[in-house]
């Protein structure tokens, strides 16, 4: 595991994980770390990781959208309903204190849309938010639209937990198991299916370049 200051602000450590990470255990380690900044002991913490395959349940999640669990079923306690999380995924935890930062959480997920397209246009891969669908999308290979980045947070005490996930080059028949989102009508793609082929650290380098604007729009010194 390797851990730096994130290059925007000192504050935040940014820390990466080079072996995939159980899930539950990470979720384990960012209740952990969330309590430890709420009580001001602990700085904010940007997390880049994969899992192991498993399939993670939000708060609006529906029994009917589980269609084959095939993999471990965890409930998280953020927003939204099914993701599969797995090898060839990229995650990002985004644990910080929105009492320092602009107290607005849907300016901060909004400003994670932001940073992930921002991210993905270094790439040549266009990617835009869609007010009534979560997530991230662009056009699959077959000019549909697809969902290529997953969004879910929990925000306890003005401090967030969870983040986003970008699939790079995941096995895609692993999202088969669920409604991904519960939305039925769009399928997912990745970075690798779109004939762009990324090694993680060069996605985390790409989120360092954008960080400080991302940083910026949490409390409003960029336009949305």
């Amino acid at each position: 595991m390797s851990t730096d200051h994130f290059p925007a602000d000192p504050a935040i450590e940014w820390r990466t994980s080079p072996a995939p990470v159980p899930y539950r255990e990470a979720l384990a380690a960012q209740e952990a770390r969330t309590a430890a900044i709420g009580e001001g002991t602990a700085r904010e913490l940007i997390w880049q990781l994969e899992h192991p395959p498993v399939y993670t349940a939000g708060t609006s999640a529906k029994p009917a959208d589980l269609v084959d669990p095939r993999f471990d079923v965890v409930a998280t306690g953020r927003g939204g309903k099914y993701t599969y999380h797995g090898p060839g995924q990229r995650v990002t935890y985004v644990l910080l204190d929105l009492r320092t930062r602009g107290r607005d959480v849907r300016r901060f997920v909004h400003g994670l849309e932001g940073w992930v397209i921002a991210a993905l246009a270094d790439f040549g891969v266009e990617a835009f938010a869609v007010c009534d669908r979560v997530g991230i999308w662009t056009k699959d290979i077959d000019g549909r639209e697809a969902k290529i980045g997953a969004i879910g947070v929990r925000v306890r005490r003005w401090v967030t937990m969870h983040g986003l996930a970008v699939n790079l080059d995941p096995d895609l028949q692993h999202f088969g198991g669920i409604v991904p989102c519960g939305i039925a009508q769009f399928g997912v793609t990745s970075l690798a299916r779109l004939g762009v082929r990324l090694a993680p650290e060069e996605w985390d380098a790409a989120l360092h370049r954008h960080g400080g604007d991302f940083l910026a729009a949490l409390n409003g010194q960029t336009e949305e």
